[in-house]
C-alpha cells in the first residue's frame, strides 16, 4: 500500500495519454510531418504547466516526498551533445512512433509489439551507461 499513490498516478498518466491521443502513431507521424498542431499543442500545454511549476518549486524550496530538498543544478550546455542526443531520440521516436512515457501506456493498452521498442530503449540506456565515460561530454 506504500506505493499505491504511484500506481494511481501512473494509471492517471496512462488515461490522459490515451484520451489525448498522445500514444497514437498516426498523431506522432502528423507531428513529424508538420501536418497537425495536435501533438505540438500537447507538448506546449506541458511546458505551460511545467515551467511555472519549476519556478514555484525553486522559489518555495520544496522537498521531495521523502523530505529531501529538491535541487536544481546548473548544467553546462554542450550544443553537440544535445544536438546528437536530440537527433537520436527524434529518430527513435519517429521510427517507433512512441517516446518513453507512452511506451508504457501502449503496453498497458495491449499493444505488445511496443515491447520491442521498450526493450530497445532499455538496452540503449544500459549500453550508454557502459560507454558513458568514453564519450565526449
Amino acid at each position: 500500500m506504500k506505493y499505491a499513490k504511484y500506481l494511481l498516478i501512473g494509471i492517471l498518466f496512462g488515461i490522459i495519454m490515451t484520451k489525448s491521443e498522445a500514444i497514437s502513431w498516426f498523431r506522432i507521424q502528423e507531428m513529424f510531418r508538420f501536418q497537425s498542431f495536435h501533438m505540438f499543442g500537447i507538448i506546449g500545454s506541458a511546458l505551460m504547466f511545467g515551467v511555472p511549476m519549476v519556478i514555484f518549486m525553486k522559489r518555495k524550496h520544496l522537498n521531495t516526498i521523502g523530505g529531501n530538498p529538491i535541487l536544481f543544478e546548473d548544467k553546462k550546455i554542450s550544443v553537440s551533445r544535445y544536438l546528437y542526443g536530440g537527433i537520436l531520440f527524434g529518430l527513435g521516436w519517429a521510427l517507433s512512433g512512441a517516446c518513453p512515457g507512452p511506451m508504457f501506456t501502449l503496453v498497458g493498452n495491449g499493444f505488445s509489439v511496443i515491447l520491442v521498442s521498450l526493450g530497445s530503449a532499455i538496452l540503449g540506456t544500459f549500453v550508454y551507461g557502459l560507454v558513458r565515460d568514453k564519450l565526449p561530454h
